[in-house]
């Protein structure tokens, strides 16, 4: 049965002589199989806020305005996104209405509410190196008793064999454990047949057999620039070797490589779906029955820190997948189901308070979760600067666990669904998507956009923004430009680098994706002022007042601990004369000025004067003297506006670090 929970707030309402300020606006409707209830159990019960009048969203409106106190409404409380939308700071149930999103059930065409109907369950994936096939065996054996139900063995294109995969897959029933399989673009057609062998000599239930190949040649064109369009034309034949397995998927759209490389949500989604029609158009022109054609496709598609915006993406994914294979006329609905593998972001992981990037996996598998995806790999934390041990496997497995033995993830039938907020986000998010895809074609089609290069563009341009945002601090990585661990040491970690042997970096016909992690450029300051071995001490002179110093000393503090510095913060000076001399006896090769911008006028230049160059001179803040500063010879200034990385950088030289 269906059981509708709405939560309704109605502000300053007069309770038993008391008003009650109920701050949040929401209405979901949950659906569950796990809930029973007697007939008219509630009729009789007492309707609760029936007293009261609903109030009008103008009456809301006109709320906020007088609370605002004239400030504009647009400027302060609706949030312009990168995806191109602006979101307003509360929706009502009228919003939802004109919406077509919640019109379907869960497992019904358009499949915005996914593809199952009984529960929410996902596959606990994670992925092997099988360079050999008896340690890669082995392990996947141990992985399976920890709560794994999903592997992928990534394999090297010398080990594509009947006996490699019969080794490979020894003991391990391919009926109830889903296996993924991947090696190189050119040899997994040989791989398909030898696994479509393998499977049919065990005799196993085809229909039970669930998988993929991960081949996707255009990924090769878009992150390396390689021409792989010759193989391109084996896709028919990759099919056909695995057709008669209606639940093993044999081609791939790998949009978590966008997502590695910075792309903001909305272009992972147009991207994916004009990517995945590609395929799918070039595999009914060659023939390919489009049911056939459609259940073939599978999207690896990443999971960034934006919670609520990610879950609307999988659900519009969905929706609008099934539209554009409806157009095909399948022979089933079923065949417009999307399948997707989602994979937490790697572009906003951290070197540094490395620990942190368990909290941003778990906030973008639980994302993932809800939207109701097929499976799940969450990526370890310590991916970044070295090749995940046991430990930290074992942490990305149970992450996925605890969502589901713990917090219930798996058994609640699309959890955010009749939410106004998420309906009108995946509205949103599909208009603009859609816009994308339109684009696309109207450039002859995924593949010809690649070969422009206006895919590659556009990402670069996107990863571009978001480093000079970080650099800004407009955009926050925590524990990087944001909070930095004030006292942490790299010990030995460097950033990972490539080691695939593919020669992505010899010339390529076509352009490619640059990648590189958000946080990289502060890594690479912060350890150059490590190896330096002149990490500088920032001694923080207080004065003036109790409330700006404060906070100018703990901001000051954070902005200067973003390069590695030593900070010494301190509870006030009576003179500056006084605080002066505590930095020099310190040791303190930075002096930084904490006071109120009214006050830096009586404060600034005699400190400045006395310290007479002994250290480097800053000033918390951007105070209206700043430019008569500026004329008495005080040049260095640290404030909101200030571009941290640039600013550090030119700390660092004036230092004399190197």
């Amino acid at each position: 049965m269906r059981v509708h929970i709405l939560y309704v707030s109605l502000k300053y309402l007069k309770i038993f002589g008391r008003s009650v300020y109920l701050e949040y606006i929401c209405a979901r409707k949950i659906e569950t199989t796990y809930i029973t209830t007697k007939k008219n159990t509630m009729s009789n019960k007492e309707k609760l806020f029936s007293e009261f009048k609903s109030p009008t969203k103008q009456e809301w409106l006109d709320k906020i305005q007088v609370d605002l106190k004239g400030a504009d409404f647009n400027k302060k409380l609706v949030w312009r996104t990168n995806e191109g939308f602006n979101v307003q700071p509360f929706y009502r149930r009228e919003d939802v209405l004109k919406l077509k999103t919640p019109d379907s059930l869960p497992d019904e065409f358009p499949f915005v509410r996914g593809n199952k109907k009984s529960d929410n369950t996902w596959y606990v994936r994670q992925n092997i190196d099988a360079s050999d096939a008896n340690a890669a065996n082995a392990k996947a054996l141990d992985i399976l008793n920890k709560g794994v139900d999903s592997l992928e063995f990534k394999i090297p294109a010398d080990n594509v064999s009947e006996e490699f995969i019969a080794a490979l897959l020894k003991d391990i029933r391919c009926d109830i454990v889903e296996v993924n399989f991947s090696t190189c673009k050119c040899h997994t057609l040989d791989l398909a047949r030898i696994v479509a062998a393998y499977y049919d000599k065990q005799g196993y239930d085809k229909e039970k057999i669930v998988g993929s190949l991960d081949w996707d040649p255009i990924e090769k064109i878009v992150m390396k620039g390689k021409d792989t369009t010759k193989i391109l034309a084996q896709a028919p034949q990759i099919v056909e070797a695995l057709k008669d397995y209606p639940n093993f998927r044999a081609v791939s759209v790998n949009t978590v490589a966008l997502n590695n490389s910075g792309a903001y949500i909305v272009q992972e989604l147009g991207y994916a779906l004009a990517w995945g029609n590609e395929y799918l158009s070039e595999l009914v022109e060659a023939g390919v029955e489009p049911t056939l054609a459609a259940k073939k496709i599978k999207f690896n598609m990443g999971i960034s820190e934006n919670y609520f915006m990610e879950m609307a993406k999988f659900r519009a994914a969905r929706m609008l997948w099934a539209e554009i294979v409806k157009q095909y006329e399948p022979k089933c609905d079923c065949a417009c189901q999307m399948c997707v593998n989602a994979v937490t972001s790697e572009y906003t992981m951290t070197l540094f308070d490395s620990y942190v990037n368990m909290l941003r996996s778990q906030t973008e598998t639980m994302s993932a979760a809800l939207a109701g995806v097929h499976s799940i790999v969450v990526t370890p934390f310590d991916k970044p600067y070295e090749q995940p041990d046991d430990f930290s496997e074992r942490i990305a497995r149970n992450q996925q666990l605890l969502l589901k033995e713990e917090s219930h993830f798996d058994k609640v039938v699309d959890p955010a669904a009749g939410s106004y907020y998420i309906e009108e986000l995946t509205a949103s998010l599909a208009t603009e998507a859609w816009k994308i895809f339109l684009k696309v074609e109207d450039e002859g089609g995924f593949l010809e956009a690649v070969k422009k290069g206006t895919v590659q563009d556009d990402i670069n341009a996107t990863s571009e923004k978001r480093h000079a945002d970080a650099a800004r601090r407009k955009e926050f990585v925590l524990g990087t430009n944001q909070f930095p661990n004030f006292t942490e040491l790299s010990d030995g970690k460097t950033p990972a680098t490539c080691s695939c042997g593919c020669g992505h970096h010899d010339e390529a016909p076509f352009k490619s994706i640059k990648k590189s992690r958000l946080s990289s450029e502060f890594e690479a300051l912060r350890m150059q002022t490590e190896k330096s071995g002149k990490t500088p001490t920032a001694f923080m002179l207080t004065i003036g007042s109790l409330a700006w110093r404060q906070a100018r000393a703990q901001f000051t503090s954070n902005f200067l601990a973003c390069a590695g510095y030593k900070v010494i913060d301190n509870l006030g000076f009576d003179t500056v004369e006084e605080g002066v001399d505590a930095a020099l006896k310190a040791g303190a090769e930075i002096v930084v000025l904490c006071s109120s911008d009214d006050e830096y006028a009586t404060y600034a230049e005699p400190a400045f004067k006395y310290l007479n160059g002994r250290a480097m001179f800053i000033v918390a803040g951007a105070p209206a003297c700043m430019d008569d500063l500026k004329a008495k010879g005080i040049e260095n200034f640290v404030h909101v506006r200030c571009n941290v990385l640039e600013t550090l950088k030119e700390y660092n030289a004036k230092l004399g670090i190197k």
